[in-house]
């Protein structure tokens, strides 16, 4: 299927029905601790690269609301005052925005009044999410991370915004890398729009990004991938389900019980992979324990 082929509603329904899966935990019950092991293996270098931007604390055409950072201490002349004086801040943001890189939990999409697994949308009230929150990686998750470079295989700096990633593009860069994806594997999928927005300045993604095509979400499936991330959200805008927003993350959280990683960076991740000639590292990523939470800012961490 080209990239900028549309699907139907219709179509889109059979695919979600065919995806569907039912493990009480989605896709991490494939991270077995024999996959851990393995993954510990990749480390040769002992080189760590951070795949998380920096939280964004200024207003942006694609950060209307950004992270607040304020200093509760010292007080205006406190910190020249003789004996111990601690400095202290306070941080507020909203995790699911446009710009800061943020794991999504699986409570966090709702598709035709039920979240992934058939749990009922009740679950999720003013008070918080009382499933599929957050506690369900509260150990974290550690795994062997493949990165695909989808602009490297077009030969391009980066996707227009608009361009959708098909299934074809993920196996092609996956050959291309000499690299493979296989159960239990965390995917990043490099999109090239954090070095876009670093040249040309940020914009309104909410109107214009790069993605996946849904139908792409035959590939982390097929594969049986644990976790999926990006260093956009995943879901390209235009959508190309008309009356579907967001289809890919319909698709991986609510159907494939995948947490998401969305708006991550690979810029320094993508340097080190062409330096060693290898695309997969252990990967660690923690997020923080908040209690009923549907998602959270979160580092992940490459070890190469």
């Amino acid at each position: 299927m080209a990239s900028d082929q549309p699907l139907t509603e219709t179509a889109f329904r059979e695919l979600y029905r065919r995806l569907r899966g039912r493990g009480p935990r989605g896709a991490l019950d494939r991270l077995t601790p024999e996959r851990v092991v393995a993954a510990a293996a990749e480390v040769r270098y002992g080189r760590q690269v951070s795949l998380a931007a920096t939280v964004e604390t200024r207003p942006a055409t694609d950060c209307p609301e950004p992270a607040t950072h304020r200093m509760t201490a010292p007080a205006p002349g406190e910190s020249t005052a003789p004996g111990l004086v601690f400095a202290r801040d306070r941080f507020a943001m909203n995790v699911h925005g446009d710009v800061d890189s943020h794991l999504d939990a699986l409570c966090h999409v709702i598709f035709d009044g039920e979240l992934y697994g058939g749990v009922p949308a009740s679950a999720v009230t003013p008070d918080g999410a009382g499933a599929l929150t957050l506690d369900l990686v509260r150990d974290g998750i550690v795994g062997r991370g493949v990165l695909l470079d989808v602009p490297r295989l077009r030969g391009v700096r980066w996707l227009e915004p608009g361009d959708q990633v098909t299934a074809d593009d993920l196996a092609a860069a996956e050959a291309a890398q000499r690299t493979e994806v296989g159960p239990g594997d965390l995917l990043f999928v490099r999109l090239g729009h954090r070095l876009r927005r670093r040249t040309l300045g940020p914009w309104d993604v909410t109107r214009a990004r790069a993605g996946l095509h849904p139908t792409a979400m035959d590939f982390p499936a097929e594969r049986g991938v644990a976790v999926l991330g990006s260093d956009g959200n995943s879901d390209a805008a235009p959508g190309a389900v008309p009356g579907i927003g967001f289809p890919v993350h319909v698709l991986a959280v609510n159907a494939l019980g995948l947490h998401l990683l969305d708006w991550l960076d690979f810029e320094e991740l993508t340097a080190v992979c062409e330096q060693q000639g290898r695309w997969h590292f252990l990967c660690v990523i923690a997020p923080l324990r908040l209690p009923a939470a549907t998602g959270s800012p979160v580092n992940p961490i490459a070890v190469m």
